[in-house]
């Protein structure tokens, strides 16, 4: 059975191009599916589907664009996976290149592990992914309780 998943896709600047390469050779299986995008990699996700239906007739996925990542589309991204609305991150990020927005995508990457969904950081494990029968399964992953944590009693200091 295939179930339809909302897959975030995030790509530094330098890694954008893999991530396009990435979605042209998985483009039939990321069909039918909702895909979630920070600012200039919606739009090149739009284009490289776009450019595969004229030529196969294909249906373009629904591809929702948020902001670009500095400008607070990984906030946006984090609040989703908070709420529950993605099911899987794809962020390739640049290990090369300092980011000035390097503490936002330092939380994104920490709310994906707080709320364990499946998370790419390199086009292998993308592959991984996508290509596992889990990726079409009616697939839940655990979620930790953080009940305790929540509340929690706060001693006041410096009193």
């Amino acid at each position: 059975m295939n179930i339809r998943k909302t897959i975030a896709l995030v790509a530094h600047d330098n890694r954008k191009s893999d991530l396009v390469e990435w979605v042209q050779y998985n483009w039939k299986r990321l069909q039918g599916h909702r895909l979630v995008c920070t600012g200039t990699t919606g739009k090149l996700v739009s284009q490289a589907f776009a450019a595969k239906s004229q030529a196969t007739g294909d249906v373009i996925p629904e591809i929702l664009r948020m902001k670009s990542g500095p400008l607070g589309g990984d906030q946006q991204l984090g609040a989703m996976i908070a709420e529950g609305k993605v099911d899987i991150m794809v962020f390739l990020w640049d290990p090369m290149e300092p980011q000035p927005h390097d503490v936002d995508v330092r939380a994104l990457e920490r709310i994906a592990v707080l709320y364990n969904i499946p998370y790419a950081s390199n086009r292998a494990t993308a592959d991984f992914l996508i290509s596992s029968e889990l990726f079409l399964a009616d697939y839940h992953p655990v979620r930790k309780d953080y009940e305790e944590y929540i509340h929690r009693s706060i001693q006041h200091l410096g009193r």
